[in-house]
Order: structure tokens, then C-alpha cells, then sequence
């Protein structure tokens, strides 16, 4: 099984960062690279759609919002892995200070571990990025 994770320090409030990606269907609220995210199953299942209009669909499969963290599964999607499980969370540093994580576990198939998480590791690394593009306009 192969791992990768990042993560920002952010000088807003857990809150108000929890606020924007707390929303297990909020990824195109923050995630340019997801256009579209559709919840089924009483929102435990969203369906979402890349540029490439590529599926994707992801499981919830624990929601911790007092913790502020979400971990999910993918079901369907165009990368080169199984088994993946990733969790994405935000940790209060105090204030008006926090510090948003994003990791995942997976096993790559048909690609070396390395290349799996450079995928991956690319993926949460530019998320993140887009993140603090999207709080830098909510908060000027």
C-alpha cells in the first residue's frame, strides 16, 4: 500500500475553513478540477465529474464534524489505483489559525508506488493550492 499527503497552514479560523470544505458535496466550491459533485444516498455517495467529463464517484465513509474531518473511498475513477482511502481534515492551531490536511492510502495498479503518489501527492498538493486562491477571494 502506498501513501501521500500534504498540508497548508492557513491564517483563517478551523470554522470558517471547515465552512468552505466541510460539505462532503463542496469539492467545486474550492476544487476547480471538480466542476460537478451530485450526492445519492442521503449524501453518503457523490458522484462527480472531472474536466475531462471523466466519472468519478467516492464514498463516504466517516464524517467528523466536531473534529472537522472527512475520510472517504473512491468507487469509480480513472487513476491507477485500489483500495483507496483518503481523509481530509482541518486542525484548529488557535485563533485564527489552522492548518488543512490532506492524505490518502491506496495501492497502485498497473504504475510503480511512485508514480501513484506523485499522482496523488500532485492532486492534494495543486487542491490545496486552489484552496488558498479560493480563501485569499472570500477573504481579501
Amino acid at each position: 500500500m502506498a501513501e501521500a499527503s500534504t498540508g497548508i497552514d492557513v491564517s483563517l479560523p478551523a470554522d470558517e475553513v471547515w465552512q468552505l470544505i466541510g460539505g462532503f458535496g463542496s469539492l467545486p466550491d474550492w476544487l476547480p478540477y471538480i466542476p460537478k459533485s451530485e450526492l445519492s444516498e442521503g449524501g453518503r455517495v457523490r458522484h462527480l465529474a472531472n474536466p475531462d467529463g471523466d466519472a468519478i464517484v467516492e464514498r463516504l465513509i466517516a464524517f467528523d464534524n466536531a473534529a472537522r474531518s472527512y475520510s472517504y473511498a473512491i468507487l469509480q475513477a480513472p487513476f491507477p489505483v485500489t483500495d483507496y482511502v483518503s481523509t481530509l481534515k482541518v486542525v484548529d492551531n488557535g485563533g485564527s489559525a489552522c492548518r488543512v490536511e490532506w492524505s490518502g492510502r491506496f495501492t497502485p495498479k498497473g504504475v510503480s508506488d511512485q508514480e501513484a503518489v506523485k499522482l496523488f501527492q500532485g492532486i492534494y498538493e495543486d487542491g490545496l493550492k486552489a484552496l488558498t486562491a479560493e480563501l485569499a477571494k472570500k477573504n481579501p
